[in-house]
């Protein structure tokens, strides 16, 4: 195949394969075909043709696609692109998962992380579950002020003022001020300072601090 022939096939996705094809044939007339690594970029003509050819390929949005000749891999990674994509056109303009958004703006950031769920990490990154605040919107506590202060009891008062959690908070700030700003955004907490952050959750004890305002009263 020579390389006009590949630079008029409008089929980009069938390269790969009928280079491979090719190489059978050249195989079974005897012929020797060795690869060799060739720095890019320093002139070399084969190499600058080449790259010539796949630049007009990449940019040519008349190129037909044919799923016959690509693995399942590349169509499973395609198709998982475009669902992300999806997801955030979705995710972007909804109001709903306001403080979870807060944490996580882009989904694919999302994805890419490895979470450990736990109870205390899906409330706070919800602000559903035993925070004081979404208790009270359901009517199933009576106030929905912070036992130690005049505040709310919201995902914010815990991460930023509640005095109960000084001393949990008093590590995680620390950690952050080594690289940056206290307060910090929720998403910049989040995808820089992950492990300290979920450690700091998981030492809240919801129950505790509502039995600092009403010892009778415990969630389960």
């Amino acid at each position: 195949m020579t390389l006009d022939s590949l630079k008029n096939n409008n089929i980009h996705t069938f390269l790969i394969e009928e280079i491979r094809r090719k190489l059978t044939e050249m195989g079974n007339t005897n012929c020797k075909v060795q690869f060799y690594w060739v720095k890019a970029h320093v002139g070399v003509q084969g190499d600058e043709t080449a790259d010539t050819v796949a630049k007009e390929a990449a940019t040519n949005a008349d190129i037909r696609e044919c799923y016959m000749k690509v693995s399942k891999s590349v169509v499973i990674s395609e198709l998982s692109e475009k669902s992300v994509e999806k997801w955030q056109t979705e995710w972007d303009p909804t109001t709903k998962g306001k403080i979870t958004k807060e944490y996580f703006p882009v989904v694919a950031d999302r994805l890419d992380m490895r979470i450990n769920i736990t109870h205390n990490f899906t409330s706070m990154v919800t602000g559903h579950g035993t925070i004081r605040s979404y208790l009270n919107r359901f009517k199933i506590i009576e106030t929905p002020t912070c036992p130690f202060g005049t505040n709310e009891q919201t995902i914010d008062d815990l991460l930023f003022e509640c005095e109960l959690l000084n001393k949990e908070r008093d590590s995680l700030k620390s950690t952050v001020s080594k690289t940056g700003n206290w307060p910090i955004s929720k998403n910049r907490l989040i995808r820089k300072h992950f492990k300290i952050f979920a450690k700091f959750t998981n030492e809240i004890y919801f129950d505790k601090l509502n039995e600092v305002l009403n010892p009778s009263y415990q969630v389960e």
